[in-house]
């Protein structure tokens, strides 16, 4: 069989033209000539190259189609019926909500969370409300890299960024909400410290958290984006973007000038990390006033992962994301989202058994979050136990957006009278609709009743996310998340036996 999707994809709204299916190819096992192309192929001879990446980006996710062969659902959660761990309270007085979902870390500046959870870098759709739910359910999120394309406001002077609105305006939609759990944190990525991002971050718009990155678990290497013109070719060099091919070169310039001019991409660039780079850029951000540090990883060699997680130990590093494959949210190549890196559930038990490694040298670990295709509480609550006290937080990214979109959107339906026919069983204004509301009265006072609906819709499928964790937590008769450990999942099949007690 194949884990393989076919050539028809969400990603290019490629569609193969017959059910029957070639497994090894994904083409269609009868290919006529007089079809009227459909699939990808046929894409792809009319698009060319462009069909390496999604070509239905825009209001949208997008993530990974492959169907792995090992994921978290080989596992089931166990559970027990006597005593109770992690509580000082007598066993007949405990109840689900006596759980401790919080979590503190940070090397520095300790940074105290209300949930395990963490909102992975992102900057597209409803980020205003992605932000802002963060803030109110107590977690800490991630602006995304390139942040700088979405501001039409950014100014460049000298090849220095001198104006980033976005990044006050961000920051407006987060710190409103802000109670003293979590942190908002700013991804940059070799582009972004090229065009001085950080530095205007942290002294002129008062972040105080970067995150430095080396990859993600959809996009391997830096993203290419076709350009329009060689007009805009030359706009983007201007402004310090690598540009392919070189718009300033005769040839090209000619070319154009006869009408045969070549596309263009934009180019980002590779991070070019070492030991003693990433040491004195880490040095220069604390200096500009940087409180935390973290780190981006995805799912690369087993070496680099090592290598990786020496530099946050050696540089007292806050916090590493690893990002597996299965998840995605953003404009990465498609067949890079499907088949490049390990599972997540692979990587997170590798990552573990490097932790053990260091650890037993005696290094101190930073705190660690696990990402990629997570979505709901028992994905969570099995991450932590697999993760054997390593794993200190998962990252729900594109889940979380989908909160944050369609707590909006139900909002505004709501507004006009448009309540959707499987909420009218629950009253008819958002007030009486969105269950969790009373406890961000609780949290916030009345004013809460006015907040985005998109806000409360992140912060109560957070919310729900704990609330389940603290069942199955307390199903384990253990009252606090940092003691899941592997003895608490049930592997189902063989292969989540030998993942379970590989080594």
């Amino acid at each position: 069989m194949s884990y393989s999707p076919t050539l028809s994809s969400g990603f290019t709204s490629g569609r193969n033209s017959s059910r029957f299916i070639s497994p090894l190819s994904g083409m269609c096992s009868f290919c006529a000539e007089d079809c009227n192309g459909t699939c990808e192929i046929a894409l792809a001879a009319v698009l060319g190259a462009r069909t390496v990446y999604p070509i239905t980006t825009g209001s949208n996710q997008i993530a990974s189609e492959k169907d792995y062969p090992l994921d978290y659902s080989h596992f089931n959660i166990n559970g027990r019926v006597f005593g109770a761990v992690g509580t000082n309270k007598p066993e007949e007085e405990l109840t689900v909500f006596d759980v401790n979902l919080k979590t503190k870390y940070g090397a520095k500046n300790k940074i105290e969370m209300d949930l395990p959870i963490i909102l992975p870098a992102l900057i597209k759709l409803n980020w205003q409300d992605y932000f802002g739910g963060a803030a109110m359910a107590g977690v800490s999120c991630v602006i995304g890299e390139d942040a700088r394309n979405n501001d039409p406001r950014l100014v460049i002077c000298n090849g220095k960024i001198t104006e980033f609105p976005l990044l006050q305006e961000i920051m407006d939609c987060y710190s409103p909400y802000y109670r003293g759990c979590g942190q908002l944190i700013l991804q940059c990525n070799a582009d972004d410290n090229y065009l001085g991002v950080p530095e205007i971050a942290i002294k002129k718009y008062g972040y105080e958290a970067i995150e430095i990155k080396f990859g993600q678990g959809a996009k391997g290497v830096q993203p290419l984006k076709r350009l329009k013109n060689y007009e805009m070719a030359l706009e983007k060099q201007a402004i310090g973007c690598l540009v392919h091919p070189d718009p300033s070169n005769p040839k090209i310039k000619q070319a154009n000038e006869n009408g045969v001019c070549p596309g263009f991409y934009t180019c980002g660039r590779f991070p070019a990390w070492t030991e003693e780079n990433i040491k004195l850029h880490i040095e220069v951000l604390r200096e500009m006033g940087a409180k935390n540090i973290y780190f981006k990883m995805a799912g690369y060699d087993e070496v680099d992962l090592e290598r990786v997680l020496r530099m946050a130990c050696i540089n007292e590093v806050d916090m590493v994301t690893f990002d597996g494959a299965g998840g995605g949210s953003g404009y990465s190549p498609s067949k890079m989202m499907n088949e490049w890196s390990y599972p997540t559930v692979v990587l997170e038990k590798k990552v573990v058994e490097i932790c053990k490694k260091l650890e037993k040298e005696g290094l101190q670990l930073p705190a660690i979050t696990i990402t990629g295709g997570f979505a709901s509480e028992d994905q969570v609550f099995k991450a932590l136990a697999l993760g054997e006290g390593y794993i200190t937080s998962v990252g729900l990214c594109r889940a979380a957006m989908a909160a944050a979109m369609t707590g909006k959107k139900i909002g505004e339906q709501i507004k006009t009278g448009k309540v959707p026919e499987q909420f009218k069983g629950f009253g008819e204004t958002a007030e009486e609709i969105f269950s969790d509301l009373p406890d961000l009265c609780g949290i916030y006072g009345e004013g809460a009743k006015r907040f985005s609906t998109g806000a409360i819709g992140v912060f109560s499928y957070l919310n729900k996310i704990g609330f389940g964790v603290q069942h199955f937590t307390a199903l384990n008769r253990k009252f606090d998340v940092s003691l899941l450990n592997c003895a608490d999942l049930i592997p189902l099949t063989l292969e989540g036996e030998n993942l379970l007690h590989s080594k």
